[in-house]
């Protein structure tokens, strides 16, 4: 079973995104900070990385920037998950280190094909 690591700050996105996660077979772990993720992502390795761009405490951009930085982690896909959708997000997201962006608000019913295309595995 593979592990995700969420980083999201709004409590109604984390329950969603880590509910429909857990109900495919995903194990989640939480971060409601981009300090906490991070950590999680140096220390717990999980398999895979959902990242919101606009945290309380370090941006999201930042936070990728420390992830790749690590010998640990560098490798772990991230993929981005954001509202902020203008012209260029996704392009300088994937040209600083994501390997995916999703938009906000997720929809349910294809955020899974998604996340498992930006993981490497069949839809």
């Amino acid at each position: 079973m593979k592990t995700a690591l969420v980083i999201e700050d709004n409590e109604d996105n984390m329950e969603l995104i880590t509910f429909i996660l857990e109900e495919n077979g995903f194990r989640t772990l939480r971060a409601e900070t981009g300090r906490k993720g991070i950590d999680l992502a140096l220390h717990a390795r999980p398999d895979f990385i959902l990242l919101d761009i606009q945290l309380p405490d370090i941006a999201g951009p930042e936070v990728l920037r420390r992830i790749r930085a690590s010998a640990t982690a560098a490798r772990i896909p991230v993929i981005a998950v954001t509202s902020h959708a203008m012209a260029g997000d996704r392009e300088k997201l994937l040209a600083a280190g994501c390997d995916g962006y999703i938009e906000k608000p997720i929809d349910p019913t294809s955020i899974i094909a998604q996340i498992r295309r930006f993981i490497g595995e069949d839809p």
